[in-house]
């Protein structure tokens, strides 16, 4: 099958550090190749990847100093897409709501997979008014806001089956991996460590929308003798960062669509203390692969009850359910189904356009 997977170009795919959507778009691309498709990938040219790689930017947006518009980016790349829209049996979109209007216009076999939170009130009058487009949400909870948009699966985040390895024996502290932003509490990490006497290990970035935040509220926390920040983290370390932590700390608060690093840390082999929000209770199992918490009082409990549960059987979920080749084999059902429909619908539908 020939497939177009189109990134946003913040990041490269795979990320250089922080980025969920464009590492699942490279999880996605590269199991595609490895299952024999011909996969095009749009997206930054320091990207890497097994497929054919159409470069938009010479370099990831956000690390480029001399990009003060995004957004005109994405936009030429939307232009080259659908120039070139008949080279593919799907166009399958991780850019949100950006394309839809060209995607209507095209007439094209388009799949966008929603990668954000959709609670916003600007969101329910556009959605409305592209009821057409064919969408994806990486939780069940994710469509809670949207309810009447033409939701067509639910597809889960999957990792490379060997990306991590197996940590038996953890150490002494817990972890907190993701972005300092009032939405992912680290505050509330902080406290959950100080309180249980452990340290805590903070890989994060910042973001610009959050200096004002981290230099306010986070920075003066940080001074604790528990607390290590270490700044933002790449791949290459991340495996062993959650894979000796006791536990990843996931205290959010907010509707997470996901949560990427969830999955990550039972990779590991770690159990995950999460607050119940978003699509936490959908990924992990209470008791079983961490603690579904409701307050900081809850989640110091759940540190004391670690020992409880069986790292190998949160290898064992991760493998069950979250691999890129189950990904790849969910979003390769919604292809055909589509190539199949779309088919049809040329044959039929084209033939009276140009009649009348």
């Amino acid at each position: 099958m020939r497939i177009a997977q189109i990134s946003p170009l913040y990041e490269s795919v795979p990320p250089k550090y922080y980025g969920g959507t464009e590492r699942v778009v490279s999880y996605l691309t590269e199991e595609l190749v490895r299952l024999g498709h011909e996969v095009t990938l749009f997206a930054s040219g320091d990207s890497v990847t097994g497929a054919e790689l159409k470069s938009q930017t010479p370099r990831a947006l956000r690390l480029n100093r001399a990009c003060i518009d995004p957004l005109a980016h994405h936009i030429r790349m939307l232009e080259r897409v659908f120039r070139n829209a008949e080279d593919f049996d799907v166009l399958h979109f991780h850019l949100d709501y950006l394309h839809f209007p060209l995607a209507r216009a095209a007439g094209r076999a388009t799949l966008t997979t929603q990668h954000g939170r959709l609670d916003l009130p600007d969101l329910a009058p556009l959605y409305r008014e592209f009821y057409d487009m064919m969408l994806v949400s990486i939780s069940n909870y994710q469509r809670h806001p949207l309810p009447f948009a033409n939701w067509v699966a639910t597809v889960y985040h999957g990792l490379p089956r060997r990306l991590y390895r197996f940590y038996p024996e953890p150490e002494d502290y817990l972890a907190f991996l993701g972005r300092i932003s009032p939405e992912k509490r680290v505050d509330r990490a902080i406290e959950i460590a100080v309180r249980c006497g452990l340290p805590l290990r903070i890989a994060a970035k910042v973001d610009k929308a959050d200096e004002d935040y981290y230099r306010e509220r986070i920075k003066p926390m940080l001074k604790h003798p528990l607390v290590t920040y270490l700044g933002e983290i790449g791949e290459r370390d991340k495996g062993e960062f959650l894979g000796r932590a006791r536990a990843l700390l996931f205290p959010i608060d907010w509707p997470e669509p996901f949560g990427l690093v969830m999955v990550e840390a039972m990779a590991c082999g770690t159990p995950v203390i999460a607050f119940r929000n978003g699509s936490v209770p959908e990924v992990l199992e209470d008791g079983k692969t961490g603690y579904i918490v409701n307050s900081v009082e809850e989640a110091v409990a759940a540190v004391r009850k670690l020992d409880r549960l069986n790292r190998r059987y949160c290898r064992q979920v991760f493998e069950a359910r979250f691999t890129a080749e189950r990904m790849a084999q969910d979003y390769l059902k919604i292809y055909s189904w589509m190539k199949d429909f779309y088919g049809e619908w040329s044959r039929v539908a084209r033939p009276r356009a140009a009649a009348g």
